[in-house]
């Protein structure tokens, strides 16, 4: 077992914040990449693993906790002209009950579309982990993470074709703007609590928040880029809620002795959450999850092999 204060060094800090920062917001999870690398790198670093599920308190879980504080903020910068509309939308619609205000749905979509995650994480999260943080676990579910997003395109892609033949067979421009793909507004309430109710998949290690939200956006027909976007805002709450309500855990006394290891880890998984969802908001405007298909199912499937 890892000693607490001294064994996390400072290059394991950098990698986990590294690691934290880009799979939080790359469909291919976090979490099962943070048991992953670490059991194929072994040593004192498959020991991290081991930390992050004690029962207890432990060290790391403060380093965790500092990680995922990190990756909400570098949300919060990325789209705070959205988040400023968001705030001023919600209250308008409070003020006048209504709906047409910019950024009013979006509020109300991202608050119904967080509720049910915060209900079941609070209540399943550290039961899940226990249960299910296995090398061997975490890379069946990251495999299945993979053939949820290929389901995803593949339904969309279904959707799309069946809603363009329908278009041109009618010649109707109403049928026509059925076909075209849907935009966050276009949206229902009962749709955002479904798209945020998938992030209570990504309780499962190997299974990805932003993997399972994008690809429910995409079979309710929101285009690549809008099921990205509501995906990462959906996403800033509840991670920046699980952070705050576990900062006493930074305030440990024993936590003080890797005050250097938090703070270098939590920039690094600031700066490589800022890159990711720059590179992300960029690349679903054009292209879609296949490439994240191909890495899922090729790494889930050799590290099943590996573990098994």
């Amino acid at each position: 077992m890892l000693s607490p204060v001294t064994d996390l060094s400072y290059l394991q800090a950098i990698v986990m914040g590294l690691l934290q920062g880009v799979t939080e917001l790359f469909p291919i999870s976090s979490l099962g990449h943070s048991i992953l690398i670490p059991a194929w790198l072994g040593g004192s670093w498959a020991d991290l693993v081991t930390q992050g599920d004690s029962p207890g308190h432990t060290p790391f879980l403060a380093f965790v906790v500092a990680l995922h504080v990190a990756t909400a903020l570098a949300l919060l910068l990325f789209y705070w002209r959205d988040w400023v509309v968001v705030v001023r939308g919600f209250f308008t619609s409070i003020r006048h009950r209504s709906l047409q205000a910019p950024g009013a749905r979006l509020a109300w979509l991202i608050i119904i579309g967080t509720i049910p995650v915060g209900i079941v994480g609070l209540l399943l999260d550290k039961p899940l982990r226990v249960l299910f943080a296995t090398p061997l676990v975490a890379a069946i579910f990251l495999t299945v993470n993979g053939l949820v997003l290929l389901a995803a395109e593949l339904l969309r892609r279904r959707q799309e074709v069946k809603a363009q033949r329908v278009a041109r067979a009618s010649g109707s421009r109403a049928d026509a703007r059925k076909a075209a793909p849907r935009r966050i507004d276009d949206l229902g309430l009962g749709e955002g609590a479904l798209i945020g109710s998938a992030q209570i998949l990504a309780l499962l290690p190997g299974i990805s928040r932003s993997g399972t939200t994008i690809s429910t956006g995409l079979v309710r027909r929101l285009d690549h880029e809008s099921a990205a976007r509501f995906a990462f805002m959906l996403a800033t709450p509840v991670i920046l809620a699980a952070g705050l309500l576990k900062i006493p855990e930074l305030l440990a006394p024993d936590a003080r002795a890797i005050l250097g290891q938090v703070l270098v880890g939590s920039a690094c998984a600031f700066v490589a959450a800022l890159l990711s969802v720059a590179f992300l908001s960029r690349w679903f405007h054009t292209r879609t999850l296949y490439p994240f298909v191909v890495y899922c199912l090729i790494a889930g499937v050799v590290s099943v092999v590996h573990f098994a």
